[in-house]
């Protein structure tokens, strides 16, 4: 990756960071999870509002370094109006950038793209997909049947 790109790449995570998109207080929630990385102490809370199998609306509250945070903020700003099955499948190409894989489908993941870099990182790319498997783990919990439980990550 060039220096220009890691430097925009920063850029971004460093703007989700500081202005965290989905911070705010959520009425009525389908779908809750939360997720801790014992590791580092990265925590979050998540609120899913679902409309017709879509995600309408989401509230992310997320306690811990630039990049959960940041994954957190994207992760806000890619999943609304998407199926739950989008999501799934745009969770798991993330998955696969941290690693440093190329994802199975082929997306334009704007900003998400940024997280490519944390891959040169390992001991980072927990942080990243904290807020990802928290998502996947609360929505896999409400399709399951249990939509009064609140899904739990660790």
């Amino acid at each position: 990756m060039s220096e220009n790109l890691d430097s925009l790449y920063r850029d971004i995570i460093m703007e989700h960071y500081k202005y965290p998109r989905g911070k705010k207080k959520l009425e009525d929630p389908d779908v809750t999870s939360e997720g801790k990385n014992p590791v580092c102490g990265d925590e979050i809370g998540m609120k899913v509002k679902l409309k017709d199998g879509k995600i309408e609306d989401i509230s992310i509250d997320c306690l811990g370094c630039a990049i959960s945070v940041a994954s957190g903020s994207m992760l806000a700003d890619a999943i609304k109006g998407k199926s739950i099955e989008e999501v799934k499948r745009i969770a798991s190409a993330i998955k696969a950038i941290l690693k440093g894989e190329k994802p199975d489908e082929d997306f334009d993941l704007g900003d998400l793209e940024a997280l490519e870099g944390v891959s040169k990182f390992p001991v980072r790319i927990k942080c990243a997909l904290l807020s990802w498997t928290t998502l996947v783990e609360g929505l896999e919990t409400w399709e399951s049947g249990k939509k009064s439980e609140i899904a739990t990550t660790e």
